[in-house]
């Protein structure tokens, strides 16, 4: 079976944990280059008012161009503090957020250094949670293509999601907004809880 090569990327999409279901082991990009506007530092989640998206704040890179591996997370504002109080307030009806809460509050009171690691212990709970038993583990290079490798890179790029090809599931605020396809991955998480391999 091929293995899945996917970017970095916080509190995934739905489609990003569908592509890791569907393959082999799991590569974790490292060596390419930040790029803004991407789910590498922010994702998608479906709020009383609607689609928020969360940010990361990262510390600016001394030259334009910055691998993944060495992109920093900013201490700016209270970023975590308002990340957990959205995920809280969005999710404190759903399901199972009362379920999984306690697995990732931690990760909203700890200081990480650099964005992959945190992007990647997320996606290992995420996955572990899921019921998701895969070998993840980080390039150690960029641009060789190795047989057996499937690129799916570009599914943390927000302009290639594509909401006809998502399932509708039960979500909090349906009835309000209808579906709201690829949010990330705590969505259906929270609001299927124990069915989420079998959504993907």
């Amino acid at each position: 079976m091929e293995s899945v090569l996917l970017s970095s990327a916080y509190l995934p999409p739905v489609s990003f944990f569908t592509a890791i279901n569907s393959g082999g082991d799991v590569l974790i990009e490292q060596y390419d280059n930040y790029c803004k506007q991407t789910y590498r530092n922010r994702c998608r989640i479906a709020t009383a008012a609607g689609v928020q998206a969360l940010t990361v704040p990262i510390v600016k890179g001394t030259s334009p161009k910055q691998l993944m591996k060495d992109v920093r997370i900013s201490d700016h504002g209270e970023w975590r503090h308002q990340h957990w109080n959205a995920l809280e307030s969005a999710y404190m009806n759903s399901p199972f957020f009362m379920y999984y809460q306690d697995d990732f509050r931690p990760f909203y009171e700890k200081k990480y250094e650099f964005l992959v690691d945190f992007n990647t212990e997320l996606t290992l709970l995420i996955m572990k949670l899921a019921g998701i038993d895969k070998t993840v583990k980080l390039t150690g290079s960029y641009g060789k293509k190795e047989q057996n490798i499937l690129d799916l890179r570009q599914l943390v790029n927000p302009g290639t999601d594509d909401p006809e090809s998502s399932r509708p599931y039960w979500q909090v605020f349906k009835e309000k907004y209808g579906f709201l396809a690829n949010l990330s991955a705590v969505d259906l998480l929270f609001n299927m809880g124990p069915e989420f391999p079998l959504y993907l």
